[in-house]
C-alpha cells in the first residue's frame, strides 16, 4: 500500500505553517511501502493531525492524502473501514482504550475484528510478557497508569494486520527499558509483515533504523 501526499496543508494552521519551513506540508511525498517513517515535529506543528489525515479521521485540509493512488474521498465507508481492519494500523496520542473494558479485552477488540483473527488469543499473552503488562491484563482500563496504557495500545495495534502502522508519539510516557522493549517488539511484528510505519515525535532518537526522516 502506498501513500501520497499532495500539497497537504492544513486549514486550521495554515497561516502558522506557511511562514516556516516543512518536508511534510504543502510538499509532494511518497511513503515507499515497507519503509519506516521518522516524523519529527515541534509542539504545535500538526503532528497529531498529520497522523489523523492519514488515517481518515479528519478531513479540514487542502490538497490530498492518496492511498494506492486515490484520495480518500474516493472510498466509501465500507471501504475505508476494511482497510483500517486490514492494512492500516494506529497507535493514537490520546490512545482512545475503553475505560470500562480490562486490558485484554481492549486488545482484542482489534484482534477478533477479522472472522479470521490474525493471531490467535494466546499470541496477546506473549506480547505482554514482551513489555511487562502480563499483570494487569484483566484490570479494567480506568486503573492502569499512563505508560501502562500506551503498551497495551501498542499491542492492541500490533494484533490485527496491517501494511502500514501509524503511531503518535507511542513511547511518551515510558522509560528506557520500556521504550527499547516496546520498539523491539514493533520492529519484529513490522519485519514479519513486510510491513511499514510512520512514527512521529517531538525529538531524534535511535529506537529505530529509520529509512527516511522528515521533518515537519
Amino acid at each position: 500500500m502506498q501513500i501520497q501526499l499532495n500539497q497537504l496543508m492544513p486549514i486550521p494552521l495554515q497561516d502558522k505553517l506557511r511562514q516556516r519551513s516543512s518536508d511534510i506540508w504543502n510538499q509532494d511525498v511518497t511513503f515507499q511501502p515497507g519503509s519506516l517513517v521518522k516524523i519529527k515535529a515541534p509542539s504545535g506543528t500538526g503532528k497529531t493531525t498529520l497522523i489523523h489525515y492519514l488515517y481518515h479521521i479528519r478531513y479540514d485540509y487542502t490538497g490530498k492524502v492518496q492511498v494506492n493512488g486515490q484520495p480518500w474521498q474516493s472510498y466509501n465507508k465500507n471501504e475505508i473501514a476494511a482497510m483500517r481492519q486490514r492494512d492500516i494500523s494506529i497507535v493514537f496520542q490520546d490512545l482512545r482504550l475503553f475505560e470500562q473494558l480490562s486490558a485484554r479485552e481492549n486488545i482484542s477488540l482489534k484482534r477478533v475484528m477479522e472472522p479470521k483473527p490474525y493471531y490467535p488469543a494466546e499470541k496477546i499473552d506473549e506480547m505482554a510478557a514482551r513489555l511487562n503488562v502480563s499483570h494487569i491484563l484483566e484490570q479494567s482500563g480506568k486503573t492502569l497508569s499512563y505508560g501502562e496504557r500506551q503498551r497495551i495500545a501498542i499491542i492492541r495495534a500490533l494484533v490485527q494486520p496491517f501494511q502500514w502502522l501509524l503511531m503518535d508519539e507511542p513511547f511518551s510516557h515510558l522509560d528506557e527499558e520500556n521504550t527499547q522493549r516496546a520498539a523491539a517488539l514493533i520492529a519484529d511484528e513490522c519485519k514479519a509483515r513486510n510491513a511499514g510505519f510512520i512514527l512521529t515525535d517531538l525529538d531524534n532518537d535511535q529506537h529505530f533504523p529509520y529509512d527516511v526522516h522528515y521533518h515537519l
